[in-house]
């Protein structure tokens, strides 16, 4: 949107985070100070900070040899609901009004109660089509919830470790508390103990996590990008003294940049590097906000960052049978904006999930038609939702692990985690009769919760690079609601897909601080480039021309990539029942 400013010659303040070269903070400090400009947040991990400058300086600034990029401080949203109560960003819009005013656009993906079709899926039906046994309740790991808070209840009693809020610039140690009602959902999903239910029926995936809460997004459920960044770092900083595994970003905001210039996908691709598991949102802006028909390239930031795990949505109704499941509209497909990576990683249950309720939170009491039978609890949807359900599978396949292959074991990589998820996978099925989802839209495919802790349980890490690591190699199928699912056995490197025997051999692809999608060798010795292997292209191609050299630009072949993003005009979309 910095583009939009410098094209109308646009004065105004603006809000941006700007990327220096090595040392070369303290002298950008000192120029933009010397000019009455406003320095926010120093970000010391990216080389980067926070700044509100003049927007007749926009150019000269990014011209700047010390300058590596100028991104504009985007306002992030829960990627979940709703409409009404998104778009307002209460004391942030004082701050400077024209740049989150840019940002509020309406195809951001923000599901209204009148899109959510289907009945409510009680955490009881949740776990079962997830295959998920009381075995396992997520011991040992810690969550790190990146969103607008917690309410405290007996929910979460003596697991809420930390509680920071990051909304007003500083990092402020406050008593937990989610005036929007987002956050507390999201932790609830991940793993409420269910002790405001009858016989803890109610409790979520993983009811012995202990959690990390840093509030980024206040009562209206907006924040500032700047901020999550803040959190994600004080999360790498505090990594090894609290013990963080996870960290859930369930928002985002629209791509704006190339991945390796995006700050915030930056910020995460640190947090990866340093062991932690990020799992981040694939965005709501799968369908023309116009029309209402599905299209391709709406993945939002943080989801573009190649080595986050993310996650679209997944329709599963209330049965435990995984034949019926569907992905909905608005769920976000590939590819990624500028850089033409293939996103999703894969879907996860997030339609019409119920978890415990902020009940002091705006979500509660504006949309009391979403409260469930017992009160106490509240359903949403969105990847959001599907985003947490993936983090308190992720914490039950720590603990799976750690508990089979003995607490000093080497951890699980956030990229082993990533690929035991893909490979374990099941295909979804269109409403045509065995037609599958393209991976655009369902990644590797539907998340396995029992596929991927048995995975998980297998891998002996202290083999060699090279030998077979799984003990015992478990079959490759799960049976759920009595049907047998047969696993995908493929991972989509960067934007290959690799099928066969990936995950059963110690690779260099799963050691730690190596990039997701980078040209590692396989064992096969085969290098995977920029082309993504399709299922069945020709059904589905016409709807989306794509390459390297072509997301982000206009092309004369029929689909237009714009330069700010994706809108009704700048994106092919398809037309329900056409290829």
């Amino acid at each position: 949107m910095l583009s939009l400013a410098l094209d109308a010659h646009d004065s105004s303040p603006q809000r941006v985070i700007i990327r220096t070269r090595k040392n070369a903070q303290t002298d950008l400090r000192r120029t933009l100070s010397n000019h009455g400009d406003a320095i926010l947040a120093d970000h010391e991990s990216i080389d980067a900070l926070t700044a509100i400058v003049h927007g007749d300086d926009l150019a000269a600034l990014a011209e700047r040899d010390d300058v590596i990029s100028v991104s504009a401080d985007a306002v992030v949203h829960p990627d979940g609901l709703l409409g009404g109560l998104v778009g307002v960003v209460g004391g942030l819009v004082k701050v400077v009004t024209n740049v989150v005013g840019d940002l509020l656009n309406p195809v951001v993906g923000i599901i209204a109660p009148s899109e959510m079709s289907g009945p409510p899926v009680p955490p009881r039906v949740l776990r079962d089509t997830l295959g998920l046994s009381t075995q396992w309740s997520g011991r040992n790991v810690v969550v790190a919830v990146l969103d607008s808070g917690i309410e405290p209840s007996s929910e979460f009693d003596g697991r809420i470790l930390r509680f920071y809020d990051f909304t007003g610039g500083g990092v402020v140690a406050k008593t937990p508390f989610d005036d929007y009602g987002h956050g507390t959902h999201v932790a609830g999903t991940i793993g409420g103990s269910g002790a405001l239910s009858t016989n803890r029926d109610y409790r979520g995936l993983a009811p012995s996590v202990k959690f990390v809460v840093l509030k980024v997004l206040d009562k209206n459920g907006a924040g500032y990008t700047s901020d999550v960044i803040r959190a994600v770092d004080w999360v790498v900083t505090n990594r090894d003294s609290l013990g963080i595994d996870i960290i859930n970003l369930s928002l985002g905001h629209q791509i704006l940049e190339a991945a390796a210039t995006d700050p915030l996908v930056q910020a995460v691709e640190r947090a990866t590097k340093a062991g932690i598991i990020v799992v981040a949102a694939a965005g709501n802006m799968g369908k023309n906000p116009t029309t209402g028909a599905p299209g391709y390239g709406g993945i939002t930031s943080p989801g573009n960052a190649p080595s986050a795990i993310t996650v679209g949505a997944v329709k599963t109704l209330d049965t435990v049978s995984r034949s019926d499941d569907r992905i909905p509209d608005y769920s976000s497909s590939g590819p990624t904006w500028f850089d033409g990576l293939a996103k999703p990683d894969l879907i996860a249950p997030g339609e019409n999930i119920i978890a415990v309720a902020a009940k002091r939170g705006a979500l509660y009491s504006a949309y009391p038609q979403l409260k469930a039978a017992n009160t106490n609890y509240f359903r949403l949807s969105g990847t959001s939702m599907a985003t947490a359900v993936t983090s308190g599978v992720i914490a039950l396949m720590l603990e799976a692990h750690q508990s089979t292959q003995g607490y000093y074991a080497p951890a699980l990589t956030p990229n082993l985690i990533k690929g035991s998820l893909q490979y374990t996978a099941f295909a979804v099925s269109t409403d045509a009769p065995g037609v599958e989802y393209d991976p655009l839209r369902e990644g590797a495919g539907a998340l396995n919760g029992r596929g991927a802790i048995e995975l998980a349980r297998a891998i002996d890490r202290t083999m060699p690079s090279g030998a077979p690591w799984l003990n015992p190699n478990p079959a490759p199928w799960t049976s759920i609601g009595g049907e047998v699912l047969s696993w995908q056995q493929g991972v989509i490197w960067g934007s290959g897909v690799i099928w066969g025997s990936t995950v059963s051999v110690n690779q260099t692809a799963w050691a730690q601080g190596v990039i997701w999608g980078s040209g590692v060798i396989w064992g096969s010795g085969v290098i995977w480039g920029s082309n993504v292997v399709w299922t069945d292209p020709l059904s589905w191609s016409t709807g989306v021309i794509w390459g390297s050299d072509t997301i982000g630009q206009e092309t004369a072949s029929g689909v237009i990539w714009g330069s700010s993003g994706l809108t009704s005009e700048t994106t092919e979309w398809k037309v329900p029942g056409q290829p």
